[in-house]
């Protein structure tokens, strides 16, 4: 049985954009098995005082951000677009996430909602958008309507629960057994810490 990584990822994180993109391959060249955890940060945030994200509170760590996102994603071939709206209104992605239940459509829905919100700019609160992002993944586009499903919308509620009992502050996470990996650049790390224990 393969080892599990949980990859904590708020669709607003840019950075996790760039591990969603590829935690996959470097995990399944490990042997390691992802198990992709959608997530708020919102009420993490909100629990540290702070009502926007910190990209934005701190305006000189925002222009960093951004250039290193232009950066990174130039080195890794990545397609790049700043939304015109930071962070974007992740809650009924993260919902989907959780409808789609199929560990291979849920990786391919959440590459897509990435890809549509960081690679082309796309506004992923537009139901159009989530439409085309699941039936990229090979889902049908019906399960939108799963969205206002209370179970749904309590799953994500305990999502945020757990997140908050794993000490998770910020996106992208990852947990291999009892260690918290927190980063992009912690990515290869916590999957090799995973294809040791």
């Amino acid at each position: 049985m393969p080892a599990k990584l949980q990859f904590w990822f708020d669709f607003a994180s840019t950075y996790s954009y760039l591990s969603a993109m590829r935690i996959q391959r470097a995990a399944s060249e490990a042997g390691v098995e992802v198990a992709w955890q959608p997530f708020l940060l919102g009420p993490i945030f909100a629990d540290q005082g702070w009502n926007n994200s910190p990209f934005n509170l701190y305006p000189a760590k925002g222009r960093y951000m951004w250039r290193d996102m232009e950066r990174l994603c130039a080195a890794r071939d990545l397609p790049f677009q700043r939304p015109e709206t930071f962070p974007q209104n992740s809650l009924n992605a993260a919902r989907l996430a959780l409808v789609v239940e199929s560990a291979d459509q849920r990786a391919a829905f959440v590459r897509a909602v990435y890809s549509a919100q960081f690679g082309s700019g796309h506004d992923i609160s537009d139901p159009a958008v989530l439409a085309e992002c699941l039936d990229t993944s090979g889902v049908s586009p019906d399960v939108l309507e799963r969205i206002s499903d209370p179970m749904i919308k309590a799953a994500l509620f305990e999502q945020v629960a757990q997140a908050k009992a794993k000490h998770i502050f910020g996106a992208p996470s990852f947990i291999s057994g009892d260690e918290l990996f927190w980063g992009d650049d912690r990515l290869d790390d916590a999957v090799s810490h995973a294809s040791s224990i």
